[in-house]
């Protein structure tokens, strides 16, 4: 489901700039995009660490600053990111396009996409797909799913479980099965 919603910016003077912040929620994620580059001398990089800040609006920053809404200025994307990672949930993405700068957050760090990022090869994707939807895997149903044997079944579980995706649950030998990690 795509949810567009436009919010329109004023400059210092409160005048419009013509630009719109446009917010897009879909399943599984949420895209914000507002016209402008970022200012000279900050990277996509430096938003992941301390920078300095350079608002396009000194007098809207100031007044959220002094309102209790901002903590520091130059800290919105590293707490953006942090509060991610605490979730455990996908670092952000960020980038420049269009004219503009987008954020990506992603609600779920299990998505094919994501999966496919981390390196997975696709049966292990399928696999963990499979838990999300079913709650678990055994070695026997991961053969199946995916038509292998079991010594592969069971090195391709065990680099899921090494990639701290999934863990193993209930008894060892025939009565384990294998969850997603819980953090």
């Amino acid at each position: 489901m795509i949810i567009p919603l436009a919010l329109k910016g004023l400059n210092e003077n409160g005048s419009n700039l013509g630009s719109f912040t446009q917010i897009r929620v879909y399943d599984d994620k949420i895209n914000i995009w507002n016209e402008g580059m970022l200012p000279e001398g900050i990277s996509l990089e430096s938003l992941k660490c301390p920078h300095s800040s350079r608002p396009r609006n000194p007098l809207i920053a100031d007044v959220c600053f002094k309102g209790g809404l901002i903590d520091t200025w130059g800290r919105g994307t590293i707490k953006i990111i942090d509060t991610c990672r605490e979730a455990d949930l996908p670092e952000p993405e960020l980038i420049e396009r269009d004219g503009g700068f987008l954020v990506t957050l992603f609600k779920d760090r299990f998505s094919e996409e994501e999966l496919q990022k981390s390196g997975l090869n696709h049966r292990q994707i399928k696999a963990v797909l499979y838990v999300k939807e079913k709650g678990k895997i055994t070695n026997s149903e991961y053969q199946q799913v995916n038509d292998i044997s079991e010594r592969t079944a069971s090195r391709e579980i065990f680099k899921l479980v090494k990639a701290d995706i999934l863990e193993q649950a209930g008894s060892f030998g025939a009565g384990s099965f294998y969850k997603i990690k819980t953090p």
